[in-house]
């Protein structure tokens, strides 16, 4: 992740450019004038703006803060609240994590503290915010996004999309439903984590050619199409700028295609989120910084693309 998006690594950050709306229709947040903000929380870097839901696009510059060393939950939520504070902290805040998230609590925490495991981070959160916080996984953050806006819009069938990161995320569509948490960047190939092979860190520390990383990494693809057979292939992260240096060289058997909205997935996909969540629990809303159970805790029902 870049570390030129605004702010600086240490102090207070300027203030936020603030982007026109897509259209100059009323507030971008939804009919009842609500206002979104979506974190994505990173190994290296934590990064939020507001989002217009509407359109799939941020409403200022993104602020982005490095993750703090070491990564600890109380850490991490301490830069969070900096950046809901940052932009006024009225929103209602989805935020991504780096590794499996069940009901609010982590599961996994392959890329940060290990302290993170068995932390209900909606609580946690919330408490640092003052406000209600949802959390899902960071590849399924972005394939949400993805598909309501980018790559996989209007796509039926088997969707599957990988970011190219730090490690490697999926993020699994049947029909625009999401099936949560699939983790495929875990995956076991000779011996070593999929990530540790064709993720873009790996290319970068081994100083791999592109011609060379593309191999790993169309290996990684054929296992995972050997396991869920996807109509469609979306790769993501921000290497996907570059898909016309390794893209042509992958054989898979389905499409493959570079994701649209980049390093904005993660937040855009975050906001809409949380904007599912509450259309789940009605009225009622979310209630901030208490624990919740059962479906107030995440939205755990099917969390279906929504319509653009």
């Amino acid at each position: 992740m870049a570390r030129g998006d605004g702010v600086r690594a240490s102090g207070v950050p300027p203030a936020p450019a603030p982007r026109r709306p897509a259209t100059g229709g009323p507030s971008p947040g939804s009919a009842r004038g609500e206002s979104y903000l979506g974190i994505d929380i990173g190994g290296t870097g934590i990064k939020g703006a507001p989002v217009d839901i509407a359109h799939g696009r941020l409403l200022a510059d993104r602020v982005h803060i490095p993750t703090p060393v070491p990564s600890r939950p109380e850490a991490v939520a301490e830069v969070v609240a900096t950046i809901s504070h940052h932009f006024g902290g009225g929103h209602h805040i989805g935020c991504t994590f780096p590794g499996v998230v069940m009901r609010g609590v982590v599961r996994t925490a392959a890329n940060l503290d290990h302290g993170w495991i068995g932390v209900d981070a909606h609580a946690l959160l919330g408490r640092a915010t003052h406000r209600a916080v949802t959390v899902l996984n960071d590849a399924d953050a972005a394939g949400l996004a993805e598909m309501a806006f980018g790559a996989g819009r209007q796509r039926a069938g088997v969707v599957l999309m990988v970011t190219l990161g730090t490690g490697i995320g999926s993020a699994l569509f049947v029909d625009g439903v999401l099936v949560p948490n699939t983790e495929f960047g875990h995956l076991e190939i000779r011996g070593k984590d999929a990530e540790r092979r064709a993720s873009a860190r790996a290319r970068e520390v081994r100083r791999l050619s592109w011609r060379r990383w593309a191999t790993y990494l169309d290996e990684y693809l054929g296992r995972v199409e050997a396991l869920v057979n996807p109509d469609l292939v979306i790769v993501g992260g921000g290497i996907s700028a570059r898909a016309d240096r390794f893209l042509p060289r992958l054989r898979t058997q389905g499409a493959v295609m570079p994701a649209q909205l980049q390093n904005e997935a993660g937040i855009v996909g975050a906001a809409l989120h949380v904007r599912a969540t509450m259309a789940q629990l009605g009225a009622g809303g979310l209630a901030p910084a208490r624990r919740r159970t059962g479906a107030a805790a995440a939205g755990t029902g099917a969390t279906r693309v929504p319509r653009a």
